[in-house]
C-alpha cells in the first residue's frame, strides 16, 4: 500500500514539466551533464524532480534555501544514481546545508572512559552522511566543487557515495553488490588498491587517488566515487581495474561518454 502511495505521488511530480531555469542552473553547475544523450538529460531531471519533493531540506545558520541550492545538491546526488535500478536514496530522508564549513561539536566522554590521548576538540568539515540520518552538506564548498570538477573533488558526490554504502547496513566501503562473483571481484581490487594507496602515502610518493582515500575502506570508496565522476578519463588510465569495479556498480562509463561527446 505504501508503495502505490508514493509511486502515485511520484507519477504526480513528474507530470510536472521539468522547469528551464532548473535545467540551466545544472548546465551550469554540472559540467558533465553537457556529455549526456537526450535519454540520460531526461533520466536524470525526473530524478532531480522526485529528489527535492521526496526530501526535507533545511537551511542552517541563516541560509535561505533557494532553487539553486536544491537542484545542485540534487543533480549531483541523483548523478549517482543516474542508472541504478530501485529506490536508492530510500533511507535519505533530511539534507542539511550550511553556508560555509561547520564544526562538529567534541564527542563527551563516556563514564567509565579512560582517555589515552589528548582530547579533541570541534573538528571542521564540509559534509557529513549518518546512518539512517541525515546528510549535511556546506554551500560554499558544493558550490566551489561543482565549479571545477578538474580537482577531483566533490562533497556531495562524497556523501551520498558514503550513504549508498550504508544500503547494506554498514559502512565498510562495499554498496549492495548483486552476484557472489562481483562481491568477490570487488573486495580482490578494490582491497589491493586501497593497500597500494596507503603504502604509497606512507612511502611520501605521490598518488591520483586522494591521500583521504586511505583513512579506511569507506572513505577509500567515498574519494574513489568523486574521482570517477569528476576525473573519469584520467582515473581510467592511472587505475583501469577500479575504474571497471565501479562502472560495473554504478553501471556508467563516464569517460566513454566524455569521448563520444567530444567525437559527435
Amino acid at each position: 500500500m505504501w508503495n502505490w502511495f508514493r509511486d502515485r505521488r511520484r507519477k504526480k511530480i513528474l507530470a510536472t514539466p521539468f522547469p528551464g531555469e532548473w535545467e540551466r542552473i545544472i548546465q551550469k553547475h554540472l559540467p558533465c551533464y553537457q556529455h549526456f544523450n537526450n535519454v540520460e538529460k531526461k533520466r536524470l531531471q525526473n530524478l532531480v524532480q522526485v529528489f527535492i519533493a521526496d526530501k526535507h531540506w533545511v537551511g542552517c545558520n541563516g541560509l535561505p534555501l533557494t532553487d539553486k541550492i536544491r537542484v545542485v545538491i540534487a543533480a549531483q546526488a541523483c548523478l549517482l544514481i543516474l542508472a541504478l535500478p530501485g529506490d536508492y536514496y530510500r533511507r535519505v530522508k533530511s539534507i542539511y546545508i550550511y553556508p560555509s564549513t561547520v564544526l562538529v561539536p567534541e564527542r563527551k566522554k563516556g563514564f567509565f572512559e579512560v582517555s589515552t590521548t589528548p582530547t579533541q576538540g570541534p573538528i571542521p568539515i564540509s559534509g557529513q552522511a549518518h546512518y539512517r540520518g541525515p546528510v549535511i552538506l556546506v554551500w560554499d564548498d558544493v558550490k566551489e566543487e561543482a565549479r571545477d570538477p578538474e580537482q577531483g573533488h566533490n562533497v556531495v558526490y562524497h556523501e551520498f557515495a558514503h550513504k549508498l554504502d550504508m544500503l547494506d547496513g554498514k559502512a565498510d566501503g562495499t554498496p549492495p553488490l548483486t552476484s557472489r562473483e562481483e562481491y568477490q571481484r570487488w573486495m580482490d581490487i578494490c582491497s589491493r588498491e586501497f593497500l597500494e594507496l596507503s603504502d604509497r602515502i606512507d612511502r611520501g610518493q605521490s598518488t591520483f587517488i586522494d591521500s583521504y582515500g586511505a583513512t579506511n575502506e569507506a572513505e577509500f570508496f567515498a574519494v574513489a566515487t568523486e574521482h570517477f565522476f569528476n576525473q573519469p578519463e584520467q582515473f581510467k588510465q592511472y587505475h583501469p581495474e577500479l575504474y571497471q569495479v565501479l562502472q560495473g556498480f554504478y553501471r556508467q562509463d563516464p569517460a566513454q561518454r566524455v569521448l563520444d561527446s567530444r567525437l559527435s
